[in-house]
C-alpha cells in the first residue's frame, strides 16, 4: 500500500508539471527600452495584445527598424515561440542575430505563460491557435513579407504542429522539439521518478495523468504527436537538439528530422535542454532565415551583410557562406549594441522563476523536472557581444568560410567547433548557406 501511496503522489506532482510548470514572471521593463541602438542603426518595440479563439488576451511585441530607417514598408518577420516554463523574453536574445538583416523580430507569451491570460498550458494543442492569430494579425497589418518561426521545445512542437496546416510559412527553425507526448511522459516518469515502477503501472498512472488533464485543461495528451504532422509539411526546417538534453532526449528531434517531407537540416550542438546555444549556431540560424525570407530582395539590401574589418583571433566558427558567397558573423553585426538595456538579459532564471497557478511550480521541481526558462548566453545576448572573430582582410575572410563549411559538412567532426550535421531534401542537399551550429535552449 504503501508503494501506491507513493505513486498518487508523485502522480499529482506529474500531471501538474506538464501543464502547469512554473510561470515566467516578468516586468515589461525587462523587455528593455522601447528605442534601442545595434551598432549604428535604432530599432523600436512596439507592444500589443491580440485575443485567442479561447478569449485569452495574448501579450506581443514587435521589433523592428524604426520608420525613417526601414529598407521597405514590408519586412520579412520571424515569430519567437517560446518554452513551458519562458515567456517572449527569451526572444531578447535574436536581436542582434536578425534584425541587422532587415528581419523584424515578433514575440508574444502563449496562453498560460508569462503575462498572457489563461491558467494553463497544453504544450502546442492549444499554444499552434494562439500562433495563428499572431500570423494572421501580422499578414493583416500589411507590413511583413515572408514569415519564419523560431521555436524552442514547447514552441518548437507548437511550430510543427502549425506547418502542415500552413504551407506559406517560409521557413522554421526547431530547436528540441518533442515527438510525441505520450512517448515524453514515459521517458519522463522512467528519469525523474526516484524509485523503480513497472511499466504496467506507468501504463496506469499515464491513463490517470491523462483524464486529469483532459479534465483541467480539456486536451488529450495522446493525441499531441507533431511525429503525425511532419510528414505532411514542406516548409524548409533546421531541427536542433543537445547532446546532453535529458528532458527531451535528442531522439525527438533526430525522428522528426527523418520522417519531415520537406528540406530539412539536422544539428547536434553542445549542452543541455536549457544551455544557451553557441553563437556559430545562431549565425547558422541568421543564414538560414536570410536565404528562406528571401532578404536579398529587399531594397538596398546587400548579398548579404558585411562585417566590419577590424583584428581578432579566429574562433572558427566566425563566418558562414551565403549565397552570394559573403561573411555573416552575428557577433561583428551587432558588436556595437549600445542602448540597448543590460537588464534585458542580466535576470537570472531563479530570480525570473514564478510559481505556477495552483501550486504545479512547487510539485515540478518536488519531482526533479529541472523546469526553468533558457539560459540566455552571451550569444545571442544584447550585451557582452564578441567582435574578436572577424576577419583581418578577403583572403582571411576566405579562410574562415571554408572552416566553417568544413566543420558543418563533416559528419563526425569536432563537437565543440560546431557539431554534426546531416543534411537532405527532395531534389538534393540544403546548400551551404543554410549551415548548421549550436546556439539556444528551453523547456518542454
Amino acid at each position: 500500500m504503501a508503494f501506491f501511496g507513493k505513486i498518487n503522489e508523485q502522480y499529482s506532482e506529474l500531471w501538474k508539471a506538464i501543464i502547469r510548470p512554473p510561470r515566467d514572471t516578468y516586468e515589461i521593463k525587462d523587455l528593455g527600452p522601447t528605442v534601442f541602438s545595434i551598432e549604428n542603426r535604432t530599432y523600436q518595440r512596439t507592444d500589443t495584445q491580440l485575443k485567442n479563439s479561447r478569449g485569452h488576451n495574448i501579450v506581443c511585441s514587435h521589433f523592428e527598424p524604426i520608420p525613417s530607417e526601414r529598407v521597405s514598408e514590408r519586412l520579412p518577420c520571424v515569430i519567437y515561440l517560446h518554452g513551458n516554463c519562458s515567456s517572449r523574453l527569451e526572444a531578447v536574445s535574436t536581436l542582434p542575430v536578425l534584425l541587422p538583416f532587415n528581419i523584424t523580430v515578433f514575440c508574444f507569451d502563449f496562453s498560460g505563460s508569462g503575462l498572457s491570460d489563461g491558467e494553463y498550458l497544453s504544450l502546442g494543442y492549444y499554444e499552434r491557435d494562439d500562433l495563428a492569430v499572431v500570423v494572421n494579425y501580422l499578414r493583416e497589418s500589411n507590413r511583413v513579407t515572408c514569415i519564419g518561426l523560431w521555436g524552442r521545445s514547447m514552441g518548437a512542437s507548437t511550430a510543427l504542429l502549425h506547418g502542415d496546416r500552413d504551407p506559406s510559412i517560409a521557413g522554421m527553425v526547431l530547436d528540441s522539439p518533442f515527438s510525441d507526448l505520450k512517448v515524453l511522459c514515459e521517458e519522463l516518469v522512467d528519469v525523474y521518478v526516484n524509485f523503480k515502477i513497472p511499466r504496467w503501472v506507468v501504463g496506469i498512472a499515464l491513463h490517470m495523468v491523462r483524464s486529469s488533464i483532459r479534465q483541467h485543461a480539456n486536451f488529450d495528451i495522446f493525441e499531441l504527436a507533431p511525429i503525425d504532422h511532419v510528414r505532411n509539411s514542406f516548409i524548409p526546417a533546421l531541427f536542433t537538439a543537445a547532446y546532453n538534453d535529458t528532458f527531451i532526449r535528442p531522439h525527438h528531434a533526430k525522428e522528426l528530422h527523418e520522417a519531415y517531407a520537406g528540406d530539412k537540416n539536422f544539428v547536434m550542438v553542445e549542452g543541455d535542454h536549457n544551455s544557451a546555444r553557441s553563437k556559430f549556431f545562431m549565425d547558422s540560424v541568421a543564414i538560414f532565415f536570410f536565404n528562406t525570407l528571401q532578404c536579398d530582395q529587399l531594397p538596398h539590401q546587400h548579398p548579404f551583410p558585411r562585417v566590419p574589418a577590424s583584428r581578432g583571433t579566429s574562433s572558427g566558427a566566425a563566418g558562414v557562406a551565403s549565397a552570394g558567397g559573403a561573411v555573416a558573423s552575428t557577433a561583428g553585426v551587432s558588436s556595437g549594441v549600445s542602448q540597448v538595456d543590460a537588464a534585458m538579459m542580466a535576470r537570472q532564471p531563479e530570480q525570473r522563476m514564478g510559481g505556477g497557478g495552483g501550486g504545479g511550480g512547487a510539485g515540478a521541481q518536488a519531482l526533479g523536472l529541472s523546469m526553468r526558462p533558457p539560459e540566455r548566453g552571451n550569444n545571442g545576448s544584447t550585451q557582452g557581444l564578441d567582435a574578436n572573430a572577424l576577419p583581418l582582410d578577403v583572403d582571411d575572410e576566405d579562410d574562415m568560410v571554408k572552416q566553417a563549411i568544413a566543420m558543418s559538412m563533416v559528419d563526425g567532426g569536432d563537437p565543440a567547433a560546431g557539431g554534426r550535421s546531416a543534411n537532405s531534401g527532395p531534389g538534393g542537399q540544403m546548400r551551404a548557406q543554410q549551415l548548421q551550429s549550436p546556439s539556444l535552449r528551453s523547456s518542454v
